[in-house]
């Protein structure tokens, strides 16, 4: 299951676009953020996991991969 969200990343008073992907992959339970993600979106991590826990759900045991892209760009 793979999921896309357009969203942005500002640069100073530039808006620059990009998108994240969120994919559902088999293996052992994990939660990784890549794409030169700055030290506020990898703790966004945890963040999530309270979320979720917060509504009574769990996360699937499964690995989930967060790409956001542009590779190049910090966000």
């Amino acid at each position: 299951m793979a999921a896309i969200v357009a969203t942005v990343a500002y640069l100073g008073l530039e808006a620059r676009a990009v998108e994240v992907q969120v994919q559902l992959i088999p293996g052992l339970p994990a939660f990784n953020v890549v794409g030169l993600a700055d030290k506020a979106v990898g703790e966004s991590r945890e963040r999530v996991r309270g979320a979720i826990a917060g509504m009574g759900l769990s996360l699937p045991p499964k690995r989930i991969a967060v790409n956001l892209s542009p590779a190049d760009l910090p966000k």
